[in-house]
């Protein structure tokens, strides 16, 4: 369960509690690949750094709450909140297949085993589309062992949220093969 919070640049922002069930493991596969996103030219929301003071847990009343600020002091996850946002259902949303290609595409790149018709972590907000979510993907770091087979795994994308809109995964490779090199990636770890 993510928070709402401002923080003292005045904006509003989504935390991932550090201390969350889910481990520090899903918030690094957070940033790399929303980085990663964000660096192919997909509509991810900016992912901050945000330091939290254990002490705000005596001011919550919910207990939940509390429990997962004091877990959590210290430096946590922030995603830009996207005012005005709805969760994408793809019956009731159209998408470009251009874009739907590069998501697509991505989700495969990342191992992304999160963004199905069920649950698509997508939003629509003016502007379009946005990629949230991003925890359950880079699965390989869980179990470093097995991490080389991963690369050779085929994606299932049986349940992708996005097939309805018949993703033109020719042109994503196209544009987004090429970006998708050492050098991004450095970028993204660093």
């Amino acid at each position: 369960m993510p928070g709402l919070v401002e923080a003292d640049d005045h904006r509003l922002y989504v935390l991932k509690w550090s201390g969350a069930a889910q481990g520090r493991k899903a918030l690094v596969a957070e940033v790399l690949a929303g980085e990663l996103g964000r660096g192919l030219g997909l509509p991810v929301p900016e992912l901050v750094r945000l330091d939290l003071d254990p002490v705000l847990a005596r001011s919550e009343p919910e207990v939940q709450i509390q429990e997962q600020i004091r877990a959590s002091g210290g430096v946590n996850l922030g995603m830009a909140f996207v005012s005005g946002a709805l969760n994408f259902d793809p019956l009731c949303f159209e998408v470009d297949p251009g874009l739907a290609g590069r998501v697509l595409w991505f989700d495969a790149l990342i191992g992304n085993v999160d963004r199905s018709w069920r649950n698509p972590n997508l939003l629509v907000a003016t502007g379009g589309l946005r990629l949230i979510d991003h925890g359950a993907s880079l699965i390989f770091h869980h179990h470093w062992a097995g991490a080389a087979n991963w690369v050779s795994r085929p994606y299932d994308a049986a349940d992708h949220a996005l097939l309805r809109a018949e993703p033109d995964l020719k042109a994503a490779d196209e544009a987004l093969a090429p970006l998708a090199g050492a050098a991004l990636a450095k970028a993204v770890a660093a």
